[in-house]
């Protein structure tokens, strides 16, 4: 069931009519245009080619209604200026982000990881991924601020700088899951779907139906019903839809979730796309956290006409962040800045909570919402939690075909 009158709740994509409606139902759609040439991701998230979401969406035979293309560039931001993210040691002695010498030193680092084997310890120079921290395994290689930041944030996709003082397993399988996905297509390690992430609630749909599966579109849900106080359905009207558990986002169980944050959107329509990618047609953008002056990380995600989200010669830029003070808009201007002129701007403030309970009691299982990162490994780890919280066993992926649509 949804409330909405498309597939995907928050991470639906619209069509220009949608979009005016949502954002400023008192203005014009713009003529010229048409509604269809529109899929505007209302949450941006990109795939890691290597990741969680390609092996769900592989594993459960989603992927014959998708087709997917490369997102060209990934960038890091450094002092006013934009730097292609390295991802081998090739790249890194090339890059104009890094010094000379730190240049040399992030080589040897990505040799070090390239070369680990966990059963011998001669490849392991006296370091214990889950003993040492990550801050001591750059200490281990003299790696500076710079280098430690890109690799965080832009690589290992880090929201914040807490993860210095955790094991550094969990950064390390991060840069191998990011290294692997270049080299999987090359030029950056993100795949994104054509029409937009729309197509990945439509897909679950069609594939859903063919298993006895119902969407109701539409449908307001006006309440959980419960019975000594497990859940056993929801009332939409007259109408009650019974159920042995109920999975939903926070907005359909506000009394179950606390509120821990704010995220900030703008979905930008631009005539050009982003200065310094090249000419490049998508990229992501990470402007780590100290670089501004913050606490989290902005991020910048744009797509194009080659993707099927909007007409010829425009582009779809969204920046966003956690919020962090009273004037959220404000937050996000290092990202706008980057875009230049912007044609159209719709910008959304949307509370950031998640689940008080683990839901087994009540029956009703509450998702995360959305979090400000233009990737998908966050949202992973909320699906594998509510599996397991709804089944009481790990989501175990048996080994499938990899997706081969990517160009």
């Amino acid at each position: 069931m949804d409330r909405n009158d498309y597939y995907g709740g928050e991470s639906a994509s619209l069509n220009l009519a949608q979009v005016y409606k949502k954002f400023c139902p008192d203005q014009a759609v713009p003529e010229g245009y048409r509604d269809r040439d529109f899929n505007v991701d209302l949450v941006p998230k990109f795939m890691m080619a290597n990741g969680e979401i390609v092996r769900f969406l592989t594993h459960t035979g989603v992927t014959r209604y998708l087709e997917f293309k490369q997102i060209n560039g990934s960038y890091v931001y450094k002092n006013g200026s934009i730097y292609r993210v390295p991802a081998s040691e090739v790249e890194a002695i090339s890059s104009s982000l890094l010094g000379l010498m730190e240049k040399r030193r992030v080589q040897k680092f990505f040799e070090f990881i390239q070369n680990w084997q966990e059963i011998d310890p001669s490849t392991h120079e006296g370091l214990d991924f889950d003993k040492n921290t990550m801050s001591e395994v750059y200490d281990k290689f003299e790696l500076e601020a710079d280098a430690r930041e890109f690799i965080g944030h832009a690589m290992a996709l880090h929201l914040d700088d807490s993860y210095l003082a955790q094991p550094a397993r969990e950064t390390v399988d991060k840069i191998i899951l990011y290294v692997g996905s270049v080299a999987r297509y090359g030029k950056s390690p993100y795949i994104y779907p054509l029409y937009g992430l729309g197509e990945l609630p439509q897909s679950f749909a069609r594939l859903s139906a063919i298993y006895g599966g119902t969407y109701m579109l539409d449908k307001p849900v006006d309440e959980i019903i419960y019975e000594n106080g497990v859940a056993t359905g929801v009332r939409s009207g007259d109408g009650v839809a019974k159920a042995k558990s109920i999975i939903c986002d926070p907005s359909y169980a506000q009394d179950k979730v606390r509120k821990i944050g704010s995220t900030v959107r703008a979905i930008c329509f631009l005539d050009h796309p982003i200065d310094n990618t090249g000419d490049a047609n998508s990229a992501q953008i990470v402007i780590p956290q100290k670089q501004v002056g913050r606490k989290h990380d902005i991020y910048v995600a744009s797509v194009s006409t080659t993707h099927n989200v909007c007409p010829k010669d425009m582009y779809l830029a969204i920046v966003s962040t956690i919020v962090e003070t009273d004037d959220p808009e404000q937050e996000i201007e290092p990202g706008l800045k980057l875009l230049g002129k912007i044609r159209n701007k719709f910008v959304t403030v949307s509370p950031l909570e998640e689940p008080l309970e683990e839901g087994s009691e009540s029956g009703v299982f509450v998702s995360r919402s959305y979090d400000a990162t233009s990737h998908f490994e966050t949202v992973c780890d909320d699906v594998k939690s509510i599996y397991k919280r709804v089944t009481g066993n790990d989501l175990v992926l048996k080994q499938r075909a990899a997706i081969e649509q990517a160009e």
